[in-house]
């Protein structure tokens, strides 16, 4: 039996690369993370921020399963927001503004200090592959190191190309070099190669920036972090400032338009839609006079200001003129230019869902490099990843969630069986059953899963029994409290704003008013216990949702169904009779494990499932 160096090598340590190298080396793996560059570890090129829809969600999932992100952001968060309160909890999200140099410096620590973790700055330039198993990486100085498995993570370092108007250069982001010679060894492998793009705003001083001209946006008044292990924070030291573009500001783009690569052609791969540059919004939206833009603090330790919403490949002096029309960026100064990035992905649907490739034995890919978009995208698939080719090496069955548990698996089997035509970005629409997937209960959903992996400690996932506990008995104890149609009760109802009561009701049924909160009920309620207010608010939620919750569970227990309906690993699609010539070639380009996800491939029409169904039930006939 070949004797390896490592069980498992990282390759990259952006978000995805940190969280596969961590997970891989806490579950008791040798591991090796390669990185062009420790002092760019866990890196934030593009926003100095962690959350919002979707990413939020996920950066609690990460926690839950037993990631680093959550925990190194409350590290680094300098101010904190709970956006969308005025809609329900589904939709509610955490974003936190970071440090993003305190943010990296954590990582690094973090991983220095991790035991079975060795850290070494090197380029990989070619796997080492010996029938169609992956048997370890040799780097730029020439140096070979061995194992089973390799987790690439390379972000938009493969083959990567910046734009600033007219200039180009090659880079893997600003500063860095490119990856120069892995997208070949990749190809020489027979896995398929695209190119995507996404795009950087510009940092301007913040000495040279009018805020007073703005409107302010504050840190939560209240208490908040992103890992349920950590105590809630206030933050008082930075605010978030809001201004618009305008017509003048349309206007030079527009004048300029010709000297944008994303917009003359020079650049030919797809963009992303749901992050648009300044420049695409204008042509696709000529309709709106003005677009937002939010100034984010970058750190303590600078004075670069980050221009959310103004992503753009305009040339430098356009970049400039453009936004000395804005109310409040008159007279600011550009410390760096924004710019477009040009880069190498592995076409996702080329993967399992355990991440691993289909072709390569321990071959796993994580991040951008399967077209994804967003540091809280790669950190999960990073971390999956990790888990994952931990379970090979051991010869254990993967970590594999459904739809129905996590955003991290709606993204996973996005990626797996529609592939991706632009950078995938995360958002809660995509997710069918949100309501159960949020991020007030990612520790609820994921914990037990961390656990099993070794992940998550016996402490933490004694303390998580404990708070189930108290929720399903809180929960209890309500539905038996009676309240009575009382002076005291409906004076305190109309205060509310709420329909008195004409006859005694339970005090859970009380609380399934949308203007009645668990809190305000205190008065009306004397033998409450004391309670931590994560109990309380999963109380709160799970009796006043009650109703649409049991609703999106019977739909789960449908799609479970259609999950648990295996199709045969060695099945010859191009053999099977009724189902359409474009069917059976999507089926063995995906090859889906089971009918649900059969059904989620792109172009699969109804007619094909059913020949599917007939031709499986079939197959199962002749095998008993």
């Amino acid at each position: 039996m070949k004797q390896y160096q490592y069980e498992v090598i990282v390759v990259g340590a952006g978000h995805a690369g940190c969280e596969a190298a961590l997970a891989a080396a806490r579950m008791g793996a040798k591991t090796l993370l390669i990185t062009s560059n420790i002092d760019n570890v866990a890196l934030m090129p593009c926003n100095p921020s962690i959350g919002g829809p979707g990413k939020g969600h996920v950066a609690r999932e990460i926690d839950a399963l037993g990631g680093e992100m959550a925990k190194n952001t409350d590290k680094a968060t300098i101010h904190i927001r709970m956006l969308n309160t005025s809609k329900g909890p589904a939709m509610w999200a955490l974003r936190a503004q970071i440090d993003k140099r305190l943010y990296t410096q954590e990582m690094i620590h973090t991983l220095q200090i991790q035991k079975n973790l060795d850290l070494k700055q090197e380029m990989v330039t070619k796997l080492i592959v010996h029938d169609y198993q992956v048997e370890g990486v040799i780097v730029k100085s020439g140096l070979e190191f061995s194992s089973p498995t390799v987790i690439l993570t390379n972000g938009t370092f493969l083959n990567g190309l910046i734009y600033i108007g007219e200039t180009i250069y090659s880079a893997g982001r600003a500063g860095e070099l490119a990856s120069i010679g892995l997208t070949e060894s990749l190809k020489e492998l027979g896995l398929k190669i695209g190119r995507l793009n996404t795009c950087t705003p510009p940092r301007i001083d913040r000495r040279t920036v009018d805020f007073p001209k703005m409107k302010e946006q504050k840190s939560a008044d209240i208490p908040l972090s992103f890992s349920f292990e950590n105590k809630g924070k206030m933050y008082k030291d930075f605010s978030v400032f809001m201004t618009r573009t305008n017509q003048k500001t349309h206007q030079i783009i527009q004048d300029n338009i010709h000297r944008v690569p994303l917009s003359n052609g020079t650049i030919q791969s797809a963009a992303i839609r749901y992050c648009p540059s300044v420049e695409d919004k204008i042509i696709r939206f000529p309709e709106k006079e003005s677009h937002q833009i939010f100034l984010e603090p970058e750190g303590y330790n600078t004075e670069e200001i980050y221009l959310q919403g103004f992503f753009t490949s305009l040339p430098a002096d356009v970049q400039q003129e453009a936004l000395h029309t804005i109310e409040g960026l008159e007279n600011c100064k550009i410390m760096r230019y924004g710019y477009a990035i040009e880069y190498d992905i592995i076409y996702p649907n080329q993967l399992k869902y355990s991440l691993e490739t289909k072709a390569i034995k321990g071959l796993f890919l994580a991040g951008q490099v399967n077209g994804t978009s967003g540091y809280e995208e790669a950190a999960e698939q990073g971390l999956l990843a990790g888990i994952n080719a931990v379970q090979l090496t051991r010869g254990n069955e993967p970590l594999i969630l459904d739809r129905s548990e996590a955003y991290i698996a709606v993204e996973i089997d996005d990626l797996v069986t529609k592939s991706v035509t632009e950078p995938y970005r995360l958002r809660t629409g995509l997710a069918e059953y949100r309501l159960l997937l949020r991020q007030d209960n990612a520790d609820l959903r994921l914990i037990p899963y961390g656990y099993k992996m070794g992940l998550i400690s016996k402490q933490r996932y004694k303390k998580f029994l404990k708070k189930k506990i108290l929720v399903e008995k809180e929960k209890e104890r309500l539905k038996e409290v009676i309240v009575q149609a009382t002076q005291k009760v409906n004076e305190l109802l109309i205060k509310l704003d709420t329909t008195p009561l004409s006859e005694a009701t339970t005090l859970a049924t009380l609380l399934t008013r949308p203007e009645v909160t668990y809190n305000q009920t205190v008065s009306i309620d004397p033998n409450r216990p004391e309670l931590p207010a994560e109990v309380t608010e999963q109380v709160e939620i799970q009796i006043k949702y009650a109703g649409y919750i049991k609703r999106q569970e019977i739909q789960v227990k449908k799609f479970k169904k259609l999950e648990n309906y295996k199709i045969p690993k060695d099945i010859d699609y191009f053999n099977l009779h009724g189902i359409s010539h474009e069917g059976k070639e999507k089926f063995s380009e995906v090859r889906p494990i089971s009918l649900g996800q059969a059904k989620r491939i792109p172009g699969i029409t109804p007619s094909d499932i059913a020949a599917l169904m007939i031709n499986i039930e079939k197959i199962k006939r002749t095998k008993t």
